[in-house]
């Protein structure tokens, strides 16, 4: 509104003149708190739009618990009984070869588990359709408006943390150890030591969500960041779906979607777990060392430790069922990488495309701690190879096969 429609020029006796200046500095000062207000407090000002959503409230524990990465002992690609041995150096002479042994791949992890109430008495069953999570936390959903509500305690030896990515949080919410600048109460999320509960609000305003040409849904993750490098690779991670606003059927899933995978794509070190000593007693001194390369392979390898995996899954061993889908059904896929040094993949679909970012495509790339959000509509129904095409990767175990039926 332009000031002289407001306040007629020719009006202006000494009375209106000095109201006239007054409604300036009122109009002024009010535009200036508020432009104060909003520098201080931009993302709370933001956040309060989730006003009138819904709280979702979850009960997640961190347990330690036992995790098979073949869990039936089958090679799932080759259909033969996987043969689960590494490669030792032989100390007894020198230049002697290196010895194969049997080693196992059964490991204790923490994971995040869900429950069903904060008496955390009853561990809250996880349906077949989510079956492929393996081990990964539970899911996580929300519409963007919503508020997400996670009680979380603490059943492991070592302090723990909930992080997420994407979401909206305050400073006692984000589950992770640094000079920020705070202390007191605000620090209590960072680090919940063993046997301790601590309550994590995070909000999903806008930017939470799909943004302008995505589909309608969005992955992020939650992590443990107490020690970032070590909590990952001991287990404990797991994804938050968001839909975009009015776009949730009752269930949480998007509306249009008939199947929803989420993936994790991991290099995980059980070395660098915090449970190293109990799986892996001998690590010190039994001089496992990584398979031998050709005379001319100039690629990578790792010792038997380092678990080229699929949601936990290795050489094919997540179990068909849980990743089946019907020809025709809209499906969306939720891919992810883990955050080790050579957790680049490429994940590929055999006898199916994709279409990510409006491309179509059987193939993406992600860098480590990436997501991509892939929408599929089978039309080739059969068994199908799921992998990465990072040669070294796909044959450490790093696939997987999906089913699309008639």
């Amino acid at each position: 509104m332009r000031w002289p429609t407001l306040i007629k020029q020719r009006w202006r006796s000494p009375f209106m003149r000095t109201l006239e200046r007054g409604i300036l500095l009122c109009l002024s000062a009010g535009l200036l708190c508020g432009g104060i207000s909003a520098g201080k407090s931009g993302g709370a000002a933001e956040a309060s739009k989730n006003q009138g959503g819904k709280i979702r409230t979850y009960y997640i524990a961190a347990d330690e618990v036992p995790w098979d990465y073949v869990p039936e002992g089958m090679d799932g690609i080759a259909g033969t009984p996987f043969k689960s041995v590494g490669l030792f150096m032989d100390s007894s002479s020198p230049g002697a070869k290196p010895v194969a042994k049997p080693v196992p791949t059964s490991y204790v992890k923490a994971l995040y588990r869900e429950y069903t109430d904060d008496t955390f008495h009853a561990l809250k069953p996880r349906s077949a359709e989510w079956e492929h999570l393996g081990f990964l936390g539970p899911l996580i959903r929300a519409e963007v408006g919503d508020t997400i509500r996670v009680v979380f305690r603490n059943n492991g030896h070592h302090p723990y943390s909930m992080h997420p990515h994407g979401v909206f949080y305050n400073k006692d919410a984000e589950g992770a150890p640094y000079d920020d600048g705070t202390s007191g109460a605000d620090k209590a999320d960072d680090a919940v030591p063993p046997g301790g509960t601590h309550e994590y609000t995070w909000q999903v305003p806008e930017r939470a969500g799909p943004a302008p040409g995505d589909v309608n849904s969005v992955m992020w993750m939650y992590h443990s960041h107490t020690n970032e490098y070590r909590d990952p690779n001991t287990g404990l991670l797991g994804p938050i779906l968001v839909t975009a606003r009015g776009q949730s059927k009752p269930d949480g899933s998007p509306k249009g979607v008939d199947r929803e995978f989420v993936v994790w794509f991991a290099q995980v070190h059980e070395e660098d777990s915090w449970y190293v000593e109990h799986n892996l007693p001998t690590i010190a001194t039994d001089g496992a060392i990584p398979a031998p390369l050709t005379g001319t392979s100039t690629t990578v390898s790792y010792p038997h430790f380092v678990k080229f995996s699929i949601n936990g899954f290795a050489h094919g061993s997540m179990p068909l069922r849980a990743l089946t889908m019907r020809k025709g059904q809209h499906v969306r896929w939720y891919l992810f990488s883990g955050i080790n040094d050579f957790d680049f993949h490429t994940p590929h679909w055999h006898g199916n495309t994709v279409i990510i970012n409006q491309m179509r495509t059987d193939v993406t790339s992600m860098a480590p701690m990436q997501m991509v959000t892939a929408d599929m509509v089978p039309d080739d129904p059969g068994i199908w190879l799921f992998h990465c095409h990072i040669s070294f990767h796909n044959a450490e175990g790093m696939t997987a096969r999906y089913v699309v039926t008639p």
